[in-house]
């Protein structure tokens, strides 16, 4: 791009809700500039596929216009079935299997709620890094870049970018290890991943079934509560609890190392805002955090639960996937039974020991990733670039797969100031406190939104 000013996020799905309330549009003029989003160069590479006529039926449908999500435009990612489409994965090795007979749950709940589905989003092959580039199909552009390319992290890289653009409200995804809220933090949108369970996870295509999660990346928190709601079934009480009267911890240990300078900036800048609104913070450490390398020496779950799902299908045709899944994917076949039975209770013990270690905090705060996001150049597809992917690859799941393991929840919000670069600020916890999560980020999110 070459415009010197970052564009502005277009509107939210609640806002956009209250306009058309009051008849200030239309379900159909909304989705007309989705459209318009979706086959704009800001959002080339973005999508695999689109739906745009039946995008605009469900416009028209006056009773998809009576739901929650009143006919506005909402997006898929390629890990999803959607009758009638066939769910690749982001991959080539999958292009030819059957169509699917049925929306799983999760688009069955969008559609339900009156949502159109304006596309299938582009994503890291199989889920399996948190970059955002993908040989087959090319890499979505970071919705924040300016002159240069930038990477739009991953997995839920079309995702994250068809929601910054505004081709869609919400944008089906993914995380395992972090693959919302990276491209969340990265593009300078909310990704929340809620606990685990909450969302069924049938009819996606599996990393690891231990740790996958379903949810949603949106432009705002009221969005990312809306969209919860919808695909976990369940309605989230509305708090007035106001922000002193939540104990809120940061850890001092490991997310906080190797932050580059934006980071770090934004970070202590939405740390100062906050202790000066009367925030309680406590410096907390969690030397559990230490022991993940150990927990994760044989390759963890994602390295043994994709090797067993991917095995047949790699061992035909090895040659259709990207060398760099192919290769984290290949490595699950070194985890023995035993070393697999000892990683699930050695997984349980830690949960138990982290979440003593948190007893009476509402919530922890960190970056959501310690890095802004890199040139797609530095990373691109490519023998010559795989050490620095590997690097950044690290560097971007390193705090949020945390949470993963933790089979907690949590939520990226942005925390930058305008002319940086895009900086996720994550509220997190242990498994079932989303309703607390998600009533911090509203406050955190109003406190911080002059920034």
């Amino acid at each position: 791009m070459n415009s010197q000013t970052r564009p502005e996020l277009p509107a939210d799905l609640s806002a956009t809700r209250a306009r058309l309330r009051s008849g200030d549009t239309s379900a159909a003029a909304q989705i007309d500039d989705c459209i318009a989003a979706a086959s704009s160069p800001r959002c080339d590479k973005a999508f695999l596929h689109t739906m745009f006529a039946q995008a605009r039926q469900t416009a028209a449908d006056p009773l998809s216009q009576r739901r929650t999500l009143a006919g506005l435009a909402v997006s898929v990612k390629d890990l999803f079935d959607i009758q009638g489409q066939v769910t690749a994965a982001g991959s080539r090795a999958l292009t030819g299997n059957p169509q699917a007979t049925q929306d799983c749950p999760a688009v069955a709940r969008l559609r339900a709620a009156g949502g159109a589905l304006i596309g299938r989003t582009n994503m890291v092959e199989f889920a399996f890094s948190g970059v955002g580039t993908n040989p087959h199909y090319g890499t979505p552009v970071n919705a924040a870049s300016l002159d240069e390319p930038l990477i739009p992290g991953g997995s839920s890289s079309g995702a994250a970018v068809s929601v910054a653009v505004g081709a869609a409200f919400i944008g089906l995804g993914s995380d395992t290890g972090g693959s919302i809220r990276i491209p969340a933090a990265l593009n300078g949108i909310v990704g929340f991943k809620s606990t685990a369970r909450l969302v069924p996870a049938q009819g996606a295509i599996p990393l690891s079934t231990t740790l996958d999660t379903v949810s949603a990346l949106t432009r705002s928190v009221s969005d990312a509560i809306l969209a919860h709601e919808i695909l976990s079934a369940c309605v989230v009480p509305r708090s007035a609890t106001p922000l002193p009267r939540y104990r809120l911890a940061v850890v001092s240990t490991m997310m906080h190392e190797g932050l580059d300078t934006t980071v770090s900036r934004a970070y202590q800048r939405a740390l100062d805002r906050l202790r000066a609104s009367g925030a309680r913070i406590t410096e907390i450490t969690l030397p559990e955090f230490d022991q993940i390398p150990s927990l994760m020496a044989h390759g963890g779950f994602s390295g043994a639960e994709s090797f067993a799902w991917h095995r047949t299908l790699l061992a035909q045709h090895a040659a259709e996937y990207d060398p760099r899944v192919a290769a984290r994917i290949g490595r699950g076949a070194a985890m023995g039974a035993a070393d697999y039975v000892e990683l699930l209770a050695e997984r349980r013990a830690w949960i138990t020991r982290v979440e003593q270690r948190l007893r009476g905090f509402d919530a922890v705060l960190s970056p959501t990733v310690p890095i802004v996001a890199p040139p797609i150049a530095l990373v691109a597809p490519g023998a010559a670039r795989d050490e620095a992917f590997f690097l950044v690859n690290a560097q971007l799941l390193r705090n949020t797969s945390a949470v993963n393991l933790l089979d907690g929840c949590a939520i990226s919000i942005p925390c930058h100031a305008r002319g940086e670069l895009p900086v996720g600020l994550m509220i997190w916890h242990g498994a079932m406190r989303d309703d607390t999560v998600l009533h911090l980020a509203l406050r955190i999110e109003q406190l911080l939104g002059g920034a």
